[in-house]
């Protein structure tokens, strides 16, 4: 597989912790055989990963006769993951800063700060139960400009 392949690939799986484990290998091969930087393909780690914790355990609550559905794009620019749980959602607004003083020993929102530190652009559904991450190969300007207003 060349850097220049456009892969496409759904999947859906059980809401389990392991089950990540296999998608996570699939996409940081095809990641790693696209000529993605360790860098890049560490931060789509994090985020899958971070993702896939509150998309079974917030989302789903631990049922796991419910699934979690995650489709995905390699281009040479981009990566994109989009990831949905049968869950009734959330406000992605309503979760406080973890770096706020008062909230420097709890463990609410610390998931979704790494995930929005590690990708370049961050975006949940209305409903709340569907998240996309995108990570640049090269970032663009409008990227860089959102990241510093945050």
């Amino acid at each position: 597989m060349t850097s220049s392949e456009l892969i496409r690939r759904s999947v859906s799986v059980e809401s389990s912790s392991t089950a990540i484990i296999k998608v996570c290998k699939q996409l940081l091969a095809e990641i790693e055989s696209s000529n993605y930087s360790t860098e890049e393909s560490f931060s789509v780690h994090l985020a899958l990963e971070e993702a896939f914790i509150n998309a079974i355990k917030h989302g789903n609550k631990m049922d796991s006769s419910k699934a979690v559905h995650i489709d995905y794009v390699i281009s040479p620019e981009r990566i994109e993951i989009t990831m949905t749980d049968d869950g009734n959602g959330f406000d992605p607004k309503s979760i406080p800063d973890p770096r706020a003083e008062e909230n420097l020993y709890k463990t609410e929102g610390r998931g979704l700060f790494l995930i929005s530190a590690y990708m370049d652009e961050v975006e949940f559904n209305e409903a709340g139960n569907r998240i996309h991450m995108i990570k640049y190969r090269t970032k663009p300007k409008l990227a860089k400009a959102k990241r510093q207003a945050h």
